[in-house]
């Protein structure tokens, strides 16, 4: 919360409308949140923005510019608390101030120390400040953002935010036995892209990488750059002909290997895939995912989705290095042969995770899940 009390009915829909302005800078603008904005007098709009892509104008300049005179003695919504610091862009406090806006409501605080106090800044000049209108879903929308920037990172993965995203059967299956399997319809796969795009890098196991022979690629016209792809191959088993070595110089791929695989590496490594040998696990059975967290963060990589398959992504679980769970369920049944969502030795506790979207893709169902760390730091911020 901010200066100001949250309020009414008006307050909440004209903050909705920022943050669907705000979806609209998805697979563009990260490592910067997604913000909209919107200025409104005497109940009616008078200017929207968003923020575009990385680098360019914050949303409440392109709001503010939209409105024009109109600005003045005005109400700005926007979605997270205006900066107040000089980075790409000037401060978003001075164009609000400059505008003569005579109330500022925003969704949830910016948490990252160079943001510099924009609402008290404003409150300081004698604008009106009210905060904390539809903080939840303004903290949901910006989670990896508000989770990098909080200093309060609590689970594993060395800070770096996790999400996993598996589609599954209504019996819990991920694929029919030894083959690809395409569990769900178009716009789940549209879905998809969309979160990879929000996401530094893409993590699969060998076996699906061999499998599927994905590329691992946001296919989506407004994508401002493709993310890592990383693949954990213990054996670096992985085919030089693959679609991911194959697409190298249009994505950079990143493949995780365990000691015995020395004899391998030169072919990979002449077509500009990048190397690195880790420990294995501690149970023995594929490669240490903490370690392997640990050089993504050096490498920069501050979020991360991994995309499968079923024994990476129970131990990852295991390890305590998910954030945000995504379930796309699909209307099908593949049977007692597929290959498990997720392989539990034994039950796991019911309070670690709550349900905090669940969104219809045609004839599946997007289901997501935050873990409590992941709560307790968004309640923080």
């Amino acid at each position: 919360m901010g200066p100001g009390e949250a309020t009414g009915d008006v307050d909440r829909a004209f903050m909705r409308r920022t943050l669907e302005l705000a979806e609209r800078g998805r697979t563009r603008v990260h490592p910067n949140p997604m913000v909209g904005a919107v200025v409104v007098k005497r109940d009616r709009v008078a200017g929207e923005g968003w923020h575009e892509e990385f680098g360019g104008p914050h949303a409440e300049p392109r709001a503010l510019a939209a409105a024009a005179a109109r600005a003045r003695g005005a109400t700005l919504y926007v979605n997270l608390e205006p900066c107040s610091h000089r980075g790409k862009t000037p401060p978003c406090t001075e164009a609000i101030l400059s505008a003569g806006v005579a109330r500022v409501v925003y969704g949830c605080r910016d948490p990252n120390p160079k943001a510099e106090g924009g609402a008290d800044r404003l409150a300081r000049a004698g604008i009106e400040v009210t905060g904390g209108v539809e903080e939840a879903a303004s903290k949901r929308l910006n989670a990896p953002f508000l989770w990098m920037n909080s200093g309060t990172r609590e689970s594993a993965g060395s800070g770096v935010f996790t999400q996993l995203k598996l589609a599954v059967s209504l019996d819990g299956g991920l694929a029919e036995p030894g083959r690809r399997t395409r569990v769900t319809g178009h716009e789940a796969q549209v879905w998809t892209h969309s979160l990879r795009g929000g996401c530094d890098a893409v993590v699969v196991g060998g076996r699906t990488a061999t499998i599927d022979d994905p590329l691992l690629t946001v296919r989506a016209a407004a994508a401002r750059r493709q993310p890592v792809r990383v693949v954990l191959d213990s054996s670096l088993a992985l085919r030089r002909d693959s679609a991911l070595v194959r697409s190298v110089d249009d994505a950079p791929l990143l493949v995780f290997h365990g000691g015995d695989a020395q004899s391998r590496r030169q072919a990979l490594l002449d077509v500009g895939v990048r190397l690195f040998q880790v420990a294995p696990a501690r149970t023995g059975r594929g490669l240490d995912l903490d370690e392997v967290w640990a050089v993504l963060a050096g490498e920069g990589i501050h979020s991360v989705l991994i995309e499968g398959g079923g024994r990476l992504a129970t131990s990852a679980m295991n390890s305590g290095l998910v954030q945000r769970l995504h379930l796309l369920l699909a209307p099908r049944f593949l049977g007692e042969d597929a290959t498990p969502a997720f392989t539990f030795q034994s039950a796991r506790p019911i309070d670690e995770w709550v349900l905090a979207d669940r969104t219809a893709l045609g004839r599946d169902t997007a289901l997501t899940f935050d873990h409590a760390d992941l709560r307790r730091t968004l309640a923080r911020c």
